[in-house]
């Protein structure tokens, strides 16, 4: 049992941290744009000259692709892969491919873009730059005091599991909820799933994300608003998220202090 304060303010009670994981645990922007790029690029090459610029503008605009920069809210940095598999889809019926068509063909430039991806790729590891800073450190106040972590994440238990062993983390974290578990977040009963796997009791823990989605389905779920942290610092652009929830800059903003019942 512990003590969760942020810069100095007592937030409340906790036994675990729920933590999502692109944009949370993982700057992942570089390898999520390297990855919409190749989609767009890969989908492109599926369809007729005369339909591929507005099929490129559709797919930019869903993909929430800028110049240099993924959109934080948009669905490459917060929606599950089958989830983004039906925008795909959806974008070649909007330039005249019928829909059995345009499924196979996404399925098509998924698994292709797949085959490249850095984040799952076990010869190419991710750097070391590709966690927050300061994540290290502040798991380490988690784990001395006894609060328990865990992941939930709309990505596959794969892309969860090969990050955390990249990068050294698997230690630190009990429990994890992918988009292969049912129900996956946003859904509230997600949050409700993976407590119940740790044996903890919801009111009694924090969640951190970089997503609206994520603060609504904490609050949802019964963890108390204070404890539904939103995290900033892993896109270029600053996540648009609701207040009043407490918003967190950097992981040092965050401590923990042991407390008795």
């Amino acid at each position: 049992m512990a003590e969760l304060l942020l810069r100095g303010t007592e937030l409340g009670a906790i036994d675990a941290v729920l933590f999502d994981k692109d944009g949370t645990l993982s700057i992942s922007e570089p390898q999520l744009l390297t990855l919409a790029e190749a989609r767009v690029f890969l989908c492109l090459e599926q369809v007729s000259v005369e339909r591929r610029d507005p099929l490129k503008d559709l797919l930019q605009r869903a993909y929430g692709l800028k110049s240099d920069a993924i959109c934080p809210a948009g669905i490459t940095a917060v929606a599950s892969r089958d989830h983004n598999l039906i925008a795909t889809a959806t974008a070649f019926v909007q330039v005249g491919v019928g829909w059995p068509e345009a499924l196979a063909l996404s399925e098509q430039v998924f698994a292709e873009a797949d085959a490249v991806d850095a984040r799952r790729t076990a010869d190419s590891p991710l750097p070391t730059s590709s966690t927050t800073e300061g994540l290290f450190l502040w798991l380490e106040q988690l784990q001395v005091v006894g609060v328990r972590c865990a992941v939930i994440s709309n990505d596959d238990m794969a892309g969860i599991e090969h990050f955390l062993g990249a990068h050294g983390l698997r230690g630190y974290f009990s429990g994890l909820w992918s988009a292969e578990h049912r129900p996956r977040k946003p859904d509230p009963a997600a949050v409700h799933g993976l407590c119940a796997e740790m044996g903890v009791d919801v009111s009694r823990c924090a969640l951190i994300g970089d997503a609206n989605s994520d603060l609504r389905m904490a609050v949802a779920a019964g963890i108390p608003h204070p404890l539904a942290l939103g995290y900033t610092a892993a896109w270029r652009t600053t996540p648009p998220l609701a207040e009043p929830h407490p918003l967190v800059h950097a992981w040092s903003e965050l401590s923990v202090r042991p407390s008795f019942p």
